[in-house]
C-alpha cells in the first residue's frame, strides 16, 4: 500500500471568457480532467494547487488568480488507485480551486502524468471529465464569474 494522503486539490484552469483546460491522464488514456493532486506534508490547499499546477502544467499561479472556491467533495476513491493510499483508506476529501488566465495558455505536461491537454469552453469541458465532482465545479463556473464581476 502507499502513502498518499487521502486530502486533494482540484484546480480548474479557466479564462474570463469560460474556456476550460482539460489533461489526459497518462494511467488512464481517454480520461480528461482538471488539475488534481494530493496535499504533500502539512500543506494548505493553496500551496497544494499552486505545487500541482506547476509540476501538471508548468503554469506558475503566482501570476494569475488562484481562488479557493470554499467547495470540498468527499468521495469514494476508485478501487484501480487504493493501492496508492494506506491500507484501509477508501475516501478522499477534495478541495476545489481555480486559477484565472488571461487567455488560453499552452501549457507543459508532466509526461509520467497526462499525455494531452485542450482547452474547451466549460459546457464541453463539465461533459469531457471523467469525473462527476470535476464536472459539477465546471459547471459552477459560470455562476462563480458572475458573482466576482457584480461591483462590490
Amino acid at each position: 500500500m502507499g502513502n498518499k494522503q487521502p486530502i486533494s486539490v482540484l484546480v480548474v484552469v479557466h479564462t474570463a471568457d469560460l474556456q476550460v483546460l482539460l489533461l489526459e491522464r497518462a494511467d488512464y488514456p481517454g480520461s480528461w480532467q482538471s488539475v488534481t493532486g494530493s496535499r504533500e506534508g502539512e500543506e494548505t490547499p493553496l500551496q497544494t494547487a499552486r505545487r500541482e499546477l506547476h509540476e501538471e502544467t508548468g503554469l506558475d499561479a503566482n501570476h494569475y488568480v488562484l481562488s479557493d472556491w470554499g467547495v470540498q467533495n468527499r468521495y469514494e476513491i476508485y478501487p484501480k488507485w487504493r493501492h496508492r493510499y494506506p491500507d484501509g483508506v477508501t475516501h478522499n476529501t477534495e478541495h476545489v480551486l481555480g486559477l484565472m488566465l488571461p487567455a488560453p495558455l499552452a501549457v507543459t505536461l508532466a509526461p509520467r502524468e497526462h499525455l494531452a491537454w485542450r482547452w474547451l469552453p466549460w459546457q464541453a469541458a463539465a461533459e469531457q471529465v471523467f469525473s462527476p465532482s470535476n464536472a459539477d465545479a465546471i459547471r459552477l463556473l459560470p455562476a462563480r464569474l458572475a458573482r466576482a464581476a457584480q461591483p462590490a
